[in-house]
C-alpha cells in the first residue's frame, strides 16, 4: 500500500490539537452514533481515539481510564518491532531484511538436515512465513504457555524454528517476532525497549518507558493484567509479539508517523520506503507485521487492540481494549460509523 506524504500544519509531539469534527470533513450526526454503539456492542473498549489530518476529532474513554492510563495493546507490539527493524536498518546497524537470521545467533548450531533453518531470513520473520514446528502438531494453538515456562526463550524458539512447514507459507505466530527483537538488541547493544525510547519514542513525544523488574513468569506477568512498560524475557530482551503497554494517544501518534510515511516535524523518523514496504498489500493481506487491506493497514491485537491507519482519508483510529477473547470486530466499527462519516 503507497500513500501520499501528508502536509501537516502542526506535530502532536508535546500536545494533541483537537478539532470540532465537521470542521474535519465528518457528519456530525453520523459520528456522533459513536457513543451509543460503543455502550451497546463495544463494552470491551476502554479508549478510542479518532484523528484526522493530525487533530483528535473524537475521543472517548471507558470502564473508569483516563487518557493517561496505558493499557497493554498485545499484540499491536508487533507493527511497533517492524518499525524498529527500518530504523535499524535506516541506521546501518542491520544490513537488509534478506539477511539470514541464523547469522544473528552463532551460538546455535543448527543440525545438518535443519537445511530451512539455515536459508530463513529476517524477511520471512517479519512477514510470517518461517515455519515452525507446533503448525503441524494437532494443537492449533502456538506454545506460548510452554514458552513463559523456559529458561531460554530465544533457544526454545530456535529450537522449533524451520521445521513443520514449509518456508514462504504464511502462519501467524507470536514466537518468530521476538526473535527479530532479540536481533535488535545483537545489532544495536539495546534492547528493543531501550531503541525504540530513543529512536521512536523520543521523537514522537511518547511516553518513555521504563525498565521493569519481572519476577514471576505467571500467566498474568506475561499475558495477562499484571504486565507493566514493556515486558522482556528471562535474558532481559525485550518481548517481541506483545506486551507493550501504550496509552491511545501514543498509539494515535504511531499510527500519525505511518500516515505521514515516517516522516515527524522535519525528521524522518523511519524512511518513507520502509513504510511503504511495510504496508504494500500482498496475497497474504499481511506486510511487515502490519496487517493489509485495500485502503486500510492496521496493527492489530488479542481482544481488540488496534491501530487503524486509513492514508487516503488521512484518518488514524487507535483503540484500547480490555483482553477479552471474543470482542465485537472492529473492523466493523471502523467501516461502518467512522469512515462512512468522513467525507472522502
Amino acid at each position: 500500500m503507497t500513500n501520499q506524504i501528508q502536509t501537516r500544519d502542526y506535530w502532536p509531539t508535546q500536545e494533541w490539537k483537537t478539532m470540532s469534527p465537521d470542521v474535519m470533513g465528518f457528519k456530525l450526526s453520523r459520528l456522533n452514533r459513536l457513543d451509543e454503539v460503543l455502550n451497546l456492542l463495544y463494552s470491551s473498549i476502554k479508549g478510542i481515539v479518532v484523528v484526522r489530518h493530525g487533530y483528535i476529532v473524537y475521543e472517548r474513554y471507558k470502564h473508569g481510564s483516563s487518557l493517561e492510563d496505558t493499557h497493554h495493546v498485545a499484540s499491536v507490539t508487533k507493527s511497533f518491532i517492524s518499525a524498529l527493524i527500518g530504523i535499524a536498518i535506516d541506521k546501518g546497524y542491520i544490513q537488509d531484511v534478506d539477511q539470514k537470521v541464523m547469522n544473528f545467533f552463532p551460538e546455535y548450531s543448527p543440525g545438518s538436515d535443519d537445511i530451512q533453518k539455515r536459508v530463513i531470513t529476517i524477511r520471512h520473520l517479519l512477514m510470517m512465513t518461517a515455519p515452525l514446528a507446533w503448525q503441524m502438531s494437532s494443537n492449533l494453538s502456538e506454545p506460548l504457555d510452554r514458552l513463559r515456562r523456559q529458561r531460554n526463550w530465544i533457544m526454545f524458539i530456535l529450537n522449533i524454528l524451520g521445521q513443520g512447514g514449509e518456508l514462504g507459507q504464511f502462519r501467524y505466530n507470536s514466537l518468530t517476532a521476538h526473535l527479530l527483537s532479540a536481533i535488535l538488541s545483537r545489532t544495536t547493544g539495546m534492547s528493543a525497549r531501550e531503541f525504540a525510547n530513543e529512536y521512536l519514542f523520543k521523537p514522537l513525544g511518547m511516553r518513555q518507558i521504563q525498565d521493569h523488574d519481572i519476577n514471576s513468569y505467571s500467566k498474568q506477568h506475561v499475558f495477562g493484567k499484571n504486565i507493566n512498560g514493556w515486558i522482556k524475557d528471562p535474558q532481559g530482551i525485550t518481548v517481541g509479539g506483545w506486551g507493550l503497554c501504550l496509552t491511545p494517544r501514543d498509539m494515535a501518534r504511531f499510527g500519525l508517523l505511518y500516515l505521514s510515511q515516517g516522516l515527524w516535524d522535519k525528521q524522518q523518523v523511519v524512511s518513507s520506503s520502509w513504510v511503504i514496504e511495510s504496508t504494500t498489500q500482498n496475497e497474504n493481506n499481511y506486510g511487515y507485521l502490519w496487517w493489509l487491506s485495500d485502503s486500510i493497514f492496521a496493527a492489530s491485537g488479542y481482544g481488540g487492540n488496534h491501530i487503524f491507519c486509513v492514508p487516503e482519508k488521512d484518518i488514524c483510529v487507535a483503540i484500547a481494549s480490555k483482553l477479552s477473547p471474543r470482542p465485537w470486530d472492529r473492523w466493523q466499527l471502523l467501516e461502518r460509523y467512522i469512515l462512512s462519516a468522513s467525507s472522502d
